[in-house]
């Protein structure tokens, strides 16, 4: 087999594998590059150092030559363990039951990206990625089952891009995102409390809503080559609104309750929008062995102000306020070439979570984090480069107070102790 059928192969594999489910910053998954991991994905618009600038920065197309295919993923380990501090059972539910386990659990994102060099001045490309994902699942007895078992979101991302070079200085680039989500919520149902204490005490069962949508959007680039050594660059990827079409349905419903519409199965939407974003990035080559970058990013969550599921009737199946703000993330990283073969790099970054203490819900029981990275380089040959790195993620602890007991549900009340651990892995072939 030679290296062109290989590579074909592995694309076709990403392709059909591709997912998102993880537990990221709000829900936006950065782990787009095993390149860009060691760095902490800094200097993510301006380093341009193979075909996945596409995704941080389209104008990065005009430094490579020729045709470049690169393939990736990232296993991503999440980990969100809940405390009880004071949380009360549901009405009629006699048992406290547990704490739910650790929320999170592994996942692979993949991703895999193409570009050609058209003529010295024109760069294209396609990207195929997932850049949100989200899934924590809890044991399915634990205290705040009525708040929330199972949540997960899967996006896949088609991106074909264009980049331009207006002159030595100044590179542009463009890109369409045709983007696919699907989204699936588990809770308890309290049915005891519904009937009002007639059915007995700890009678339950368990409601599944899922849904999909696909819509477009659009990212933009700019890269700026200070002189040989220095480059910035700018990119802002935009909004993506969804009507999510899906389905409620409800398990083991007592008699007495079937008639009721409420716990009727049936169509149901949900509306969401995925934010847009803006990074400054740059890039300076201190000398033959030692580069710096830096990245400030900035991401527009406040979009997320509610959760509104609605059945296609108009009738209001659940609605949770959010009220997610706005947030950055800062890095900084270094590489160092020991030879034409290997190279090492690390990183460190400040990312701030769009969840308020306040407003804190059990599917996503976000805080702020501190990246550490290290990663490096190896090339067996002039074509060829196996990028890896590894990140910890510092979770900050985080409260919940879901006081919902007038719902039925409870009182989730306590503490979460979070972490996460990324291993990616990156394979580049230039012909």
């Amino acid at each position: 087999m030679n290296n062109r059928t290989m590579v074909s192969g592995i694309v076709t594999g990403a392709m059909l594998a591709i997912s998102g489910s993880a537990m990221a910053s709000g829900f936006a998954l950065l782990e787009q590059s095993g390149s860009g991991l060691g760095n902490a994905f800094a200097g993510g618009a301006a380093s341009a150092e193979d075909a996945s600038t596409i995704f941080f920065n389209p104008a990065g197309m005009s430094r490579l030559n020729g045709k470049q295919i690169v393939v990736g993923g990232s296993m991503i380990k999440p980990s969100a363990k809940f405390s009880d501090t004071g949380s009360t059972p549901a009405a009629l539910q006699s048992t406290n039951n547990g704490n739910g386990g650790d929320a999170g659990s592994w996942a692979l994102v993949p991703n895999a990206y193409f570009t050609m060099e058209v003529n010295p001045q024109t760069h294209v490309g396609l990207a195929i990625n997932a850049p949100f994902g989200l899934q924590t699942e809890y044991d399915t007895n634990w205290i705040g089952r009525f708040q929330a078992m199972k949540s997960k979101i899967q996006t896949v991302n088609l991106n074909p891009s264009v980049s331009y070079d207006v002159n030595e200085t100044v590179s542009l680039g463009a890109g369409l995102n045709y983007q696919h989500i699907t989204g699936d919520l588990t809770s308890a149902v309290n049915y005891a409390a519904a009937a009002a204490g007639a059915l007995g005490t700890n009678v339950e069962g368990v409601s599944t809503i899922s849904g999909s949508d696909s819509a477009w959007g659009y990212n933009l680039g700019a890269l700026f080559n200070v002189d040989p050594q220095t480059r910035i660059g700018i990119a802002y990827r935009s909004k993506i609104k969804y009507n999510l079409a899906g389905t409620i349905s409800f398990s083991s419903v007592p008699a007495p309750l079937a008639p009721s519409p409420l716990l009727a199965n049936g169509p149901v939407t949900l509306p969401i929008t995925m934010p847009d974003s803006f990074s400054l990035s740059g890039f300076h080559q201190l000398d033959d062995q030692w580069d710096v970058m830096a990245d400030a990013t900035w991401t527009g969550w406040s979009v997320l102000q509610q959760l509104k599921i609605d059945r296609t009737s108009g009738l209001n199946v659940q609605t949770v306020q959010e009220n997610w703000k706005n947030t950055w993330r800062v890095s900084a990283g270094t590489s160092y070439r020991y030879n034409v073969q290997w190279k090492a790099r690390a990183g460190i970054a400040l990312d701030q979570a769009p969840v308020s203490d306040a407003y804190r819900t059990a599917r996503i029981p976000d805080n702020d984090r501190t990246w550490l990275t290290v990663g490096g380089q190896y090339k067996p040959s002039g074509e060829s480069a196996v990028d890896f790195g590894y990140a910890h993620l510092f979770v900050k602890d985080s409260t919940i107070a879901d006081m919902q007991a007038a719902a039925g549900k409870g009182n989730l009340v306590g503490t979460y102790k979070n972490s996460v651990d990324i291993l990616s892995v990156q394979y580049t072939y230039s012909f």
